[in-house]
């Protein structure tokens, strides 16, 4: 596809008559657009490609392709359907206007006409094009900001209803938490230039978000040099423990991985706690500035875990196990402070995973 050179909106008139081209440019000559033309539908339609317009005039009756199966052929292609489409036809007749919206036609132009209501009509049109490419834009960059912290399906389903789903509020649903927090990082962060902390800060956490993307779970933020992550929410799963655990040993393999690229880093490890249950997950703030994110106490018990779990380790409590236990090796642990909460009496390490496929990830 060309780059356009300058701001001037383009518009593509199609007519196999010369004379009526000549006509349309004569009426456009004194406004700021840049005219281009073709002669039948299947011209204009390779055009499309080439220069992509901001209008397509076209005529109804001409040789190859006429102006209806043009317009249905074009909103059928992902560069021409939203390029509006102004229809100029001699015929009078009502089915005749009725059969090119149904192909998909924005407006008609009855033939004779003057410059004035041509003039008309395509800023009309222009100006509906204009509104649909600042939305378009400003939806790709809401796409990229979703991204940031969820899967690209789930991004796409966000913005498939925003007015629901981007809306202040929270519902209650089972999911299962992740926190994962870098060992030592502290003491690091002491012997490090500023600089070259925030660098590999930086890298370890390219390392350590990549597998939340991958399993489909929702990166809820960075904790200083810990990560939060969530999974079943917002789009339901039953899987949401597996898709946790496979996040875990993934991060956890990365991570080896890195200290293995970096001398400086032998001193790191990753702690990694799971905990799955009752969760409220929404946008939690003001119309302003809002966050979504989980809360509870199945939260509130992920991140206990992590502060036990030491370095290298995963540590899942009993709800967990219980869905993931045929995936998983695992032995019990001992950590006697965690107690104080009744659902974390049992707790587990995972020492192993079953799937051969998933132990290399």
């Amino acid at each position: 596809m060309n780059e356009q050179t300058d701001n001037k909106p383009r518009i593509l008139v199609v007519d196999d008559n010369p004379t009526n081209i000549r006509m349309v440019r004569s009426m456009l000559s004194d406004t700021p657009y840049e005219i281009f033309e073709a002669h039948n539908g299947l011209e204009a339609l390779e055009n499309v490609v080439e220069i992509a317009p901001d209008l397509i005039i076209t005529d109804v009756i001409m040789p190859k392709m006429d102006g209806f199966t043009l317009v249905k052929s074009l909103r059928e292609t992902p560069d021409g359907d939203a390029i509006p489409v102004l229809m100029v036809t001699s015929l009078h007749e009502l089915k005749i206007k009725l059969k090119g919206l149904e192909a998909g036609a924005d407006d008609f132009l009855t033939k004779p006409f003057i410059s004035v209501e041509l003039q008309a009509r395509v800023r009309s049109l222009l100006r509906i094009k204009l509104l649909h490419d600042e939305l378009e834009t400003k939806n790709k960059v809401l796409a990229r900001v979703l991204t940031r912290y969820i899967s690209e399906d789930i991004a796409k389903l966000i913005l498939s209803d925003p007015d629901q789903n981007l809306r202040l509020g929270g519902e209650s649903c089972e999911a299962s938490i992740l926190f994962a927090d870098i060992r030592g990082f502290t003491d690091f962060s002491e012997l490090h230039s500023p600089s070259h902390v925030t660098a590999m800060l930086n890298r370890i956490f390219q390392v350590l978000t990549e597998p939340i993307f991958q399993f489909d779970g929702t990166l809820d933020k960075y904790l200083g040099d810990a990560v939060m992550a969530f999974y079943g929410a917002p789009v339901p799963t039953d899987d949401h423990a597996e898709r946790a655990l496979y996040t875990a040993w993934l991060m956890q393999d990365r991570f080896r991985q890195l200290r293995e690229q970096h001398e400086d880093m032998q001193s790191l490890g990753l702690g990694v706690g799971i905990c799955t249950g009752e969760v409220i997950v929404g946008n939690i703030g003001s119309e302003r500035l809002m966050d979504y994110t989980v809360i509870g106490q199945t939260v509130n018990m992920a991140k206990r875990l992590q502060e036990h779990a030491k370095a290298t380790q995963i540590l899942i409590e009993e709800r967990t196990y219980q869905a993931i236990q045929e995936h998983i090796e695992a032995r019990r642990v001992d950590v006697p402070v965690l107690q104080e909460y009744r659902q974390l009496s049992q707790i587990y390490e995972i020492v192993a995973l079953h799937d051969p496929q998933m132990r290399h990830l």
